[in-house]
């Protein structure tokens, strides 16, 4: 039983069961056979990701054409107009040709290539479009930035980034992405120069802004959930405190922009969630794997050391989990070119084994970082940077990737704003003279505040009632959050110690949603020494929730379970009921023991 056929079906049962319960909700007969739309595309498609020609390619060279024309001015406003709106209120525009991505990716120059789509423009148009269409969208109140021109070659081109800015912080979209990585492979340093500004000394000067405890200062190594933030303003640029870049730590430190600033000042937020390297952390990262709801998981490689340790352990968990993959190449400046070599030969040979199946892009350009920001996730694109915090090289390719990947509330399929209320609680805090906050993603629905709301199970698989005071989203105060969204409630006399990691909130209604003891899963054993039997213990990941669980019984003739088993497995909750759903994945560790699988029954 191979990974890739077992992570299908995986897709295919949650997929099902989405729709089914989807189907409930709003009281009509879920479709038979439902395919998970992605899954599909992933089929037709082949691997190099060559896009369809979309109904917004032929709108693009309509309106190209009408802004070309001097009397069609007005049809092409409308059409930018929708274009954009139709897109969250961004659109990556593209003048002129395109290129084949198969070459494109591929790294060859595309100006021999077969196979370009589009209109093609010469220099002259070019230049003109790109002021007419900056014309349009400023009147439509918004911002372009040229992400990428070229007026040499045979096919003269430029791409651009048409922004409006959001209504209200309530609106600015976000993307969530997962750093991972083997300790001591640059993930806090990076992170730090993206969200700060100044380059690094070569000696951890950026990563200190980043720590929250002594010891991490003092061991450079991360051992909590970090969180950090990146603004993009409308024009594109990013939001930074005005820090020199002669900055000793304790100032880059000191001087950083709060996070409601930065909202206040975004069109589009990326919140990284910086995980912990180091093996004795691993029940922490898997926590914020799972519970986070990542878009994309970035997997820092120093290329000094290459993938080693928990780079591996990480890349299969992301692999499980079906999230999207971006390497990171670090420390580019201080690596002999043969060691380069040898590690960017080692990531592309792994990620080309048949356990991951990706297709490794070299970003090398600024139009393959725009090309593939768009398309990597569906088409099992890998994207590869290499990059120096220390001399800044790579950099722009990678942030203007991260300023035009798709905002994580835009995966409708993930996320329905017109189902009822649920809301995963990923962490809790009580704050003076507020009470008790909690923090986690609506899965489903709206809330606003003021709403009457549930919170449970509790150790009896109860619900308790109560309402929610306040609301903020990255530190911005908010009235109303929606399916997809990151937010964090403050309740109305509720005690801390009543609230926990795992819980959920729905809307309050006469019948609560129903605790889980027992449930039944199919699972595979990727990993385990020896072999699993009745009574088996495992700590189980499955969304926010994180709990020991025991086997029952299962289905295997022997009555075992060795590595590379597949079984439907019955488990038990050994603490206290969960809410979890059929179609929900899971993951269970015991030590480096790791199963994967999915929830096809509850007991």
């Amino acid at each position: 039983m191979s990974l890739k056929s077992f992570q299908s079906e995986i897709q295919e049962i949650y997929a099902r069961e989405l729709a089914r319960q989807r189907g409930q909700a709003s009281g009509t007969a879920a479709p038979r056979n439902i395919h998970s739309k992605k899954t599909q595309i992933l089929e037709e498609s082949n691997i190099v990701g060559e896009p369809h020609p979309s109904r917004d390619t032929h709108v693009e060279d309509e309106v190209e054409a009408a802004l070309l024309s001097i009397h069609d001015y007005d049809r092409a406003r409308t059409s930018v107009a929708q274009l954009i709106t139709g897109r969250k209120g961004e659109y990556v525009f593209r003048i002129g040709c395109r290129p084949p991505h198969a070459s494109l990716f591929a790294g060859e120059n595309a100006d021999g290539a077969t196979g370009w789509s589009g209109v093609p423009r010469t220099d002259v148009e070019v230049t003109a479009l790109q002021s007419s269409v900056t014309r349009v969208v400023e009147e439509l109140g918004g911002k372009i930035s040229v992400l990428f021109e070229t007026t040499d070659g045979h096919y003269p081109r430029a791409t651009l980034l048409l922004r409006l800015p959001p209504p209200s912080i309530e609106l600015v979209p976000e993307v969530r992405c997962a750093v991972v990585g083997n300790v001591d492979s640059g993930k806090s340093t990076t992170l730090g120069v993206l969200t700060r500004g100044p380059l690094d000394d070569g000696r951890g000067r950026a990563r200190v802004a980043l720590f929250r405890h002594k010891h991490e200062i003092e061991t450079g190594r991360t051992s909590s959930v970090g969180m950090e933030i990146l603004g993009f303003s409308t024009a594109g640029t990013p939001v930074l405190p005005n820090i020199l870049p002669s900055a000793d730590a304790d100032v880059i430190r000191r001087d950083k922009l709060g996070w409601d600033e930065i909202s206040a000042q975004s069109a589009k937020i990326v919140s990284f969630i910086d995980l912990a390297g180091h093996e004795r952390y691993l029940k922490t990262t898997l926590y914020g794997l799972t519970s986070g709801a990542p878009s994309c998981v970035i997997l820092m490689v120093g290329a000094n050391a290459g993938l080693i340790g928990m780079s591996k352990e990480h890349l299969a968990i992301a692999l499980a989990l079906s999230v999207p993959v971006v390497v990171c190449i670090t420390k580019i400046d201080m690596t002999p070119p043969n060691i380069l070599d040898e590690t960017t030969k080692q990531v592309v040979k792994i990620l080309k084994s048949p356990g991951c199946r990706k297709t490794p892009v070299f970003v090398n350009s600024m139009e393959v970082a725009v090309e593939s920001s768009q398309t990597f996730a569906q088409y099992k694109l890998c994207p590869i940077f290499r990059i120096s915090n220390v001399t800044g090289e790579g950099l722009d390719h990678f942030r203007t990737f991260l300023n035009l990947l798709p905002s994580s509330e835009a995966d409708t399929e993930t996320f329905t704003v017109d189902q009822p209320l649920e809301y995963s609680v990923t962490d809790v805090w009580s704050v003076p003279y507020v009470g008790t906050v909690v923090n986690g993603i609506l899965n489903s629905g709206r809330v606003k505040t003021g709403d009457s709301i549930l919170f449970g199970p509790d150790s009896n698989g109860h619900f308790q009632s109560t309402v929610v005071r306040s609301m903020q989203r990255k530190r911005a105060d908010v009235a109303t959050a929606e399916a997809g969204q990151c937010v964090a409630l403050a309740l109305k006399r509720v005690k801390r110690a009543a609230v926990r990691k795992g819980m959920v909130i729905v809307h309050k209604t006469d019948t609560p949603p129903k605790a889980t003891r027992q449930f039944e899963g199919q699972v595979l054993i990727l990993y385990h020494n020896t072999t699993m039997q009745r009574n088996y213990q495992a700590m189980l990941h499955c969304g926010a929730v994180r709990q020991t669980v025991r086997i029952i019984s299962m289905d295997n003739a022997e009555g075992v379970l060795r590595t590379g088993d597949r079984a439907t497995v019955q488990f038990e909750f050994i603490t206290q009921p969960e809410f979890v759903k059929v179609g929900m994945k899971l993951l269970f560790r015991e030590g480096k023991t790791k199963g994967l699988g999915v929830i096809t029954r509850l007991l």
